[in-house]
Parts: structure tokens; C-alpha cells; sequence
């Protein structure tokens, strides 16, 4: 029997298609672009995140794409769809070594019903246990932000229309008025 080869860190840097992968238990996963909606609410979020940082002028916001490499799990790579670190070298073109503080996955079109819940969960469980505080679950089909964090994974706050919704204690006093987020 041949088994593959388990990938390795410096395979993010040459994906066969240049495309945006994420390094799962050794193994390359790729991710799909994502539509309209989400990658709005993505840069959003993103746009908010750095106003954050150049108010505070702690820590850097970023954007879909960025990669994360964890050094605290065995063959993992992060690449939310917004996220924010304190550690992370800006002045490197690699990958940011260390998870974020706070981690924004947006929900896509395929990214619904129990098998992409299942998905998520063990992807917030990977992110935990890396070292990321916080970790929002944004989906665009029911205009919600489900706050998961570290220390109460099981026990989320569900952020609605109206709400100000917060990355505490990732982020102290950051708020988001949920319709800058969900168009009425």
C-alpha cells in the first residue's frame, strides 16, 4: 500500500494553482472563493479591524488571505476571512507563525447544514487549542454573529440585527453595530 506524503508548511507556498489552501491535520485543503455577500462582510469586518488597531496602535487587523501557521497543533495552517494579532511580524513575507487573538469565519454558500457544522466546530476546537481567544461564526443567510470563546466554547452569544456585537476579551471596547454587518 503507498500512502501520500503529509504536507508540510513550505507546501502552502507552492500550491499547485497558487490558490488558497489551509494545511488540515497534513493534509492541503483548498478553499473556495466565496460570493458577494460574504466577501463583504468579510471586508467589512477587515475595515473595522484596522480602525481598531490604528485607534489602539496595538496589534495588526487582517484580511481574507492572511495564513497562520500553528505551531501549537501538528500540521495546521489557519486562513480566516478577517482576524487579529497582536504577535504577528508585518515586516515577513511568510506566514504569520502563532494563531490570531480573534479569528472571523464568514459562512459561504456551501458552508451550511450539519456537515459544515460539524466543520466549523472542529475548526473552533483547532483554533482554541492553538491559542485563539475568540472566534466569530458569521452567517450571511440568517444575519447573525455567533461569538464563540476560548475559556465557554460551548456556550456561544448569538449577536442579531440590532445588537452591538463584541470580540471581548480578544479585543477590549471593539463593538459592531450588527447592520453595518447585514444590509436591511
Amino acid at each position: 500500500m503507498v500512502s501520500e506524503r503529509t504536507a508540510t508548511v513550505d507546501d502552502l507556498y507552492h500550491t499547485p494553482d497558487n490558490g488558497k489552501y489551509e494545511l488540515v491535520d497534513g493534509r492541503l485543503v483548498r478553499m473556495a472563493p466565496t460570493g458577494g455577500r460574504p466577501a463583504y462582510i468579510g471586508t467589512t469586518i477587515a475595515t473595522l479591524l484596522k480602525m481598531y488597531e490604528l485607534e489602539t496602535k496595538r496589534g495588526y487587523a487582517f484580511g481574507d488571505n492572511a495564513g497562520f501557521v500553528v505551531d501549537a497543533l501538528r500540521q495546521r495552517s489557519f486562513s480566516p476571512d478577517a482576524a487579529y494579532a497582536f504577535h504577528a511580524d508585518i515586516d515577513s513575507d511568510d506566514f504569520i507563525v502563532g494563531a490570531p487573538a480573534f479569528a472571523v469565519e464568514v459562512r459561504s454558500k456551501n458552508d451550511h447544514g450539519p456537515a459544515a457544522d460539524r466543520e466549523y466546530t472542529a475548526k473552533r476546537a483547532d483554533y482554541f487549542a492553538a491559542g485563539t481567544q475568540v472566534v466569530w461564526d458569521v452567517n450571511p443567510r440568517t444575519s447573525t454573529v455567533t461569538k464563540y470563546t476560548a475559556d465557554a466554547p460551548d456556550t456561544p452569544t448569538i449577536f442579531r440585527q440590532s445588537d452591538l456585537a463584541d470580540a471581548e476579551p480578544a479585543l477590549p471596547g471593539w463593538r459592531v453595530a450588527m447592520e453595518t454587518l447585514f444590509r436591511a
